[in-house]
């Protein structure tokens, strides 16, 4: 999910960014101060961004000015006579930043989920120097110097295990950041680091574009065969918001494959879109990302190898739950025969679908998901078309996500009306712990837009902090079909489980329970981070909330218990095809960031070519999930060498469910202990302990094959190659889908 990641707005916890000098024309004025209403704190409810003030305007000098008061704060830090202490260094670091936080904390979302050319132009110029503040932080050689005298220290400090986990994480950022390098080496380094930002900049916003560019304009009403009335009437919209009057536009999803492939009938029409979406970045004009991600994936190498690193993928892993790429090559390679072979069968089942069906032609990508529907229906006797009426978007949140949460944690909701959005269609919900007390606000922001980034997401406006006197201030933003104006909003199943899933990563971050912001909520590795959202997704399909929000919005009936015996049936179909992607995506990700230093500046399309073929996967069949060109996650959300994070903490979330399901289930007294062992700790303890603690040894992949269906098809053995180390996700961060 989307957001950019010079994101690493993560410098709230200092992790990124820039001081470069400010011009006369870019310092604000006195009066501009006055009237800016992200310079000062917000006196809205949980001091929630001021959408209803802020002009696009604001955002550049809310930056250029937080960043100027950041770098003073610092350098009081850094120049304090005094002997350096945890409160006087760790704490003040804690402290300093308040107004960079919260502008960039609305910034990156605004430019993420409703942008346009001035804001893009204000992320094209702050993405390296946000980058060169971080640095001129991380590279400062009198604060290091502090931190780490403190970290030497750390046996006679007396700190009490968040505190102890803080200053590692100081004295690990600072090193991990080059704080240990020569003068001329952190020269070198802050020249890459301002580069890689802004290449990061220019590819999301050429994918925007690309994105925008890729939809299928269709002249014919013929050629939308399949199509229910309501989805060509939001194509028939989507061209006139085009200026197309009297055309259809089907929009790209952020993936390869895209919705409509399931229902569209005219095969020219499918092969038409996959290809619009397989070749998106790849067209040869502005929008074309090739040339952006080989010079990013080089300057990455080299980062690596300056930072004393094999390859970037290993530089990213040192501080992950797994720790290094081995660990994470072993645990792809246990799932790789099992996919491989399921993908076979499922391929060979659709071919002889397509037969069945009078079609004279060999299986491509574009037949894939229409063909697959048809074997379901004939094996299941399941039709998507006989789910949808049973998922009215708003039901679905709330008598099923809400529900959901209210069975296992004891939360409340309250729409507020009052709170101003950044776009007609947010709602925002009051969250009410179950002792009756506020925990925080959330957004939800669900719509597709071109103006949207793709995929879905969660990050904060506002950090959970007892030291900042702060609750969280969290959205879910998503990127379903917006129905034509009077229908209801009726989405697939995956949509609702994208709903449950992002609502987990907004429980870790509500249930956030930490002193400091660096730590708290979601400030987690990204091999961990995905793990409350994954196993909040189990709870979609658990009879009573199923029942508690699956009901046909025409009748008010609850779905069948037939309906429902099928949906739980065909769970685990076409299991080869959903794992192959993503297995194929997360060895991409990786095979791009083991390159050494050494390496040349790669052919893009050579290098993919021949990366997919060494994979042992079906890729003709079950092309990857994202391609390089516009594989977001790891070009400009944060998630280089961590795609795999989505499938090692499947592992965790299956293994999670599983000691629920042996332990009596959805209760409270089950999910208060999910939230007081997990939900709650943010990285203020080491994963591996913590996930020990809850589940009682390591994570193993029995239970995530199961869920699967792929139990018996593997030749490895289930248990996982784990390796304990601290990490953190940067706070700020967007969580992406």
């Amino acid at each position: 999910m989307r957001l950019s990641p010079i994101a690493a707005a993560a410098m709230l916890a200092l992790t990124t960014s820039a001081m470069t000098p400010m011009t006369a024309n870019a310092a604000p004025q006195a009066d501009q101060n006055r009237a800016n209403p992200l310079l000062t704190k917000s006196q809205l409810p949980f001091q929630a961004p001021q959408f209803n003030l802020i002009k696009d305007s604001d955002y550049l000098p809310a930056i250029r000015e937080g960043m100027k008061q950041h770098l003073a704060e610092i350098e009081g830090i850094a120049n304090n006579k005094a002997a350096p202490t945890f409160d006087n260094t760790i704490v003040a670091m804690e402290k300093s930043g308040r107004l960079l936080t919260r502008a960039t904390n609305t910034f990156f979302n605004i430019v993420s989920a409703n942008s346009n050319d001035a804001l893009q132009k204000v992320q094209t110029e702050v993405a390296p120097e946000l980058t060169a503040h971080s640095d001129a932080i991380y590279m400062n050689d009198k604060l290091f110097r502090r931190v780490d005298t403190l970290y030497k220290q750390r046996d006679s400090l007396n700190l009490n295990p968040e505190q102890a986990m803080l200053l590692k994480v100081y004295h690990d950022n600072f090193v991990h950041a080059g704080a240990q390098l020569s003068p001329a080496d952190k020269a070198k380094l802050k020249e890459m680091n301002k580069e890689i930002a802004s290449l990061q900049t220019a590819f999301q916003q050429k994918l925007l574009a690309a994105t925008k560019d890729g939809a299928l304009i269709v002249d014919t009403k013929e050629e939308l065969a399949g199509l229910s009335d309501d989805q060509i009437a939001a194509a028939a919209q989507a061209a006139k918001d085009r200026g197309l009057d009297g055309k259809y536009a089907l929009t790209l999803q952020n993936t390869t494959q895209q919705p409509l492939l399931q229902t569209l009938t005219d095969r020219a029409t499918r092969k038409a879109l996959f290809e619009n979406s397989w070749t998106r970045a790849e067209r040869g004009d502005a929008n074309d990302t090739r040339d952006t991600i080989s010079q990013l994936a080089l300057l990455r190498a080299q980062k690596a190898k300056l930072l004393g690193f094999d390859s970037y993928s290993a530089y990213v892993l040192d501080d992950q739950m797994a720790k290094n790429p081995a660990t994470v090559d072993t645990f792809m390679a246990k799932l790789v025969p099992a996919t491989a072979a399921r993908e076979r069968a499922e391929a060979a089942d659709i071919q002889a679908m397509i037969e069945k069906s009078g079609k004279d032609f060999k299986l491509e990508p574009w037949d894939w998901d229409m063909y697959a529907e048809k074997v379901r229906k004939a094996k299941y006797d399941l039709d998507e078309d006989q789910v949808k009426p049973y998922f009215e978007l708003n039901k679905v949140l709330e008598d099923g996500v809400f529900y959901a949460a209210n069975q296992m944690y004891g939360l409340t909701f309250k729409e507020r009306k009052d709170i101003p959005v950044y776009q007609p269609d947010v709602r925002v919900f009051e969250v009410i712990d179950a002792d009756g007390s506020p925990l925080g606000l959330m957004y939800f922001d669900y719509f597709k837009r071109d103006n949207k980034s793709g995929g879905a997401w969660m990050s904060n406006f506002v950090d959970q902090s007892h030291l900042l006197g702060t609750k969280p201030v969290i959205y879910n933003v998503c990127n379903f079909t917006k129905p034509a104006p009077g229908q209801p909003a009726l989405i697939s199943f995956d949509d609702v489980t994208t709903m449950f899933h992002e609502f987990g990563h907004a429980l870790h971050g509500l249930f956030a329970d930490q002193t400091y912001p660096s730590i708290s909520g979601t400030s987690t590795a990204r091999d961990f981070v995905e793990f409350p959202s994954q196993f909040n997704e189990h709870w979609a399909l658990e009879p009573k909330v199923l029942k508690n929000y699956a009901v046909n919005y025409k009748t008010g009936e609850p779905i069948p218990d037939a309906l429902v015996a099928k949906i739980k049936k065909a769970a685990t179909f076409n299991q080869g095809y959903a794992l192959g992607e993503l297995l194929a995506a997360a060895k991409l990700d990786l095979a791009w960031h083991a390159l050494p230093a050494t390496a040349p500046r790669q052919n893009v399309d050579t290098f993919e070519a021949k990366t997919l073929a060494s994979m042992g996967l079906d890729i003709r069949d079950v092309p990857p999930r994202y391609r390089s060109s516009y594989f977001q996650h790891i070009w400009s959300n944060g998630y280089a060498s961590g795609y795999y994070a989505y499938l090692w903490t499947e592992m965790l979330d299956d293994d999670a469910y599983d000691w629920f399901e042996n332990h009596g289930g959805m209760t409270r007294e089950n999910g208060q202990r999910f939230r007081d062992m997990i939900l709650s700790k943010g990285h203020t303890m080491d994963y591996g302990p913590m996930f020990r603690a809850f589940y009682g040894k390591d994570p193993e992949i029995g239970p995530m094959l199961k869920a699967r269906g792929l139990t018996g098809h593997a030749d490895a053995d289930t248990a996982a190659p784990t390796a304990d180390g601290p990490a953190q996700q940067p706070a700020g961060e967007p969580i992406d889908r």
